[in-house]
């Protein structure tokens, strides 16, 4: 298969769902944990449900950590709920452990009044417009399930935010690394859009 987007099989995520959106915005497609098709795709989705610790270090254990690192700067990454979180330099869920290094900053439990986890429905603010956020509505509103959210330490690394009694990262880019604290994949026609802003990235 030529001109697609890996996603990473590492033993956490739900794969299928977001395999499906990807299907429906047209963008080619497959579920591997194998680095050779890892390293042939044209663009990488990590995925990520569950703790950060647990996530990160299952990803050393299928010996795919460097991989991703390595590969992002030759093509596209998103990285999508948990996924997004390990993007950043270090978190703090159940303990401190180090996140993958590609945006700066860090993952910690939200400080808010409201109830967590975060579940539902929540509008974007977008701070730093980018490729990824290309043609969104005025007021678009993005489905969020968590408790720990990054803080991300370089403004221009910040792409959009949403309020949750408190500022919350919602979506963040480094180079060739994006990210998306909420899931497009149940995010109905927005959701869809910035899928296929991924995929028009890709090319």
């Amino acid at each position: 298969m030529s001109g697609y987007t890996a996603i990473i099989d590492y033993g956490v995520g739900n794969l299928h769902s977001v395999a499906k959106a990807l299907d429906f915005v047209g963008a080619k497609n497959i579920i591997t944990g194998d680095v050779d098709e890892i390293c042939r795709a044209d663009a990488l989705l990590l995925p990520g449900v569950g703790s950060f610790p647990m996530a990160y270090r299952a990803l050393v254990d299928a010996g795919l950590r460097d991989i991703v690192c390595s590969e992002v700067k030759k093509k596209p990454l998103l990285g999508i709920c948990l996924g997004m979180q390990l993007l950043l330099d270090r978190g703090f869920e159940d303990e401190e452990c180090e996140g993958l290094g590609l945006v700066s900053g860090e993952v910690k439990r939200i400080e808010t009044e409201f109830k967590l986890p975060q579940i539902g429905w929540n509008e974007l603010e977008i701070k730093n417009p980018c490729d990824l956020t290309k043609g969104l509505p005025e007021h678009p509103y993005v489905y969020f399930v968590h408790s720990y959210c990054a803080t991300v330490n370089k403004p221009e690394q910040l792409i959009a935010t949403c309020d949750y009694g408190t500022e919350i990262t919602a979506i963040v880019k480094n180079g060739n690394a994006y990210g998306c604290q909420f899931h497009p994949e149940k995010s109905g026609d927005v959701g869809l859009a910035i899928l296929e802003n991924f995929k028009n990235i890709i090319g």
